[in-house]
């Protein structure tokens, strides 16, 4: 059996596209088929001439292909990644996310595992609420949340967030080993945890599954 994931996320600097490579990883090293997506920039190129890292990153993954509603429709489960801007995800993945109301009116989007990662200057700056704020939207689409929790040692290694990877302060050279590990293992929970539900939704609709069922309830009724 084969999951789809989509991951999908809006990086300025490029510290939250390195996240989403290594949940990519995490998630295909299940043998999931994966989509690795970028939404829209929605800033100005004078915004993004003011910051070389920001110029820099903007022309690296220019090649890295736009994230669509058809991607959303396409998988079985999702990871969204954004930088804490305030405690809030940016705009320009929120602004993705606003288009989706065909999809959630069509409930397309219900019953799906989603889960999210971040990154912000300061290990308080925000990221445990950028997280919360976006399970704000999975509430309402009615998706299954899978945070990576304290399942494994990773997640305290790096930092201990149980909402989920969160990378911490402006390095050059990206984001700290703990907290890739951590990323891939996020990806991975999430891949695992969509393979079983499917799994069980498989088994429950096998008429052997029913006929046991039923039989059983015979029974007690009896």
């Amino acid at each position: 059996m084969t999951v789809k994931v989509a991951v999908i996320h809006y990086s300025a600097t490029g510290t939250v596209h390195t996240l989403a490579q290594a949940v990519a990883e995490g998630a295909a090293s299940t043998g999931a088929e994966v989509r690795l997506r970028r939404v829209a920039e929605l800033a100005p190129d004078k915004a993004i001439d003011s910051n070389p890292r920001w110029r820099q990153h903007a022309d690296a993954t220019a090649a890295l292909e736009e994230a669509t509603l058809d991607d959303l429709a396409w998988a079985d489960a999702y990871a969204f990644g954004t930088p804490s801007r305030f405690g809030a995800p940016a705009a320009q993945l929120k602004q993705f996310i606003d288009q989706a109301s065909g999809l959630w009116q069509a409930g397309q989007l219900a019953d799906k595992p989603v889960t999210v990662f971040t990154a912000a200057y300061n290990r308080h700056g925000g990221a445990e609420a950028t997280i919360l704020s976006l399970s704000n939207v999975f509430y309402h689409w009615g998706a299954l949340i899978v945070p990576p929790g304290y399942t494994d040692p990773v997640v305290f290694a790096a930092g201990g967030n149980p909402y989920g990877t969160a990378a911490t302060g402006d390095a050059e050279d990206g984001p700290e080993a703990s907290t890739l590990v951590a990323a891939r293992y996020q990806g991975e929970r999430l891949a695992r945890t969509t393979l079983r539900l499917h799994a069980g939704t498989q088994a429950l609709a096998t008429p052997d599954t029913l006929d046991g069922a039923d039989s059983e309830l015979s029974a007690q009724s009896g």
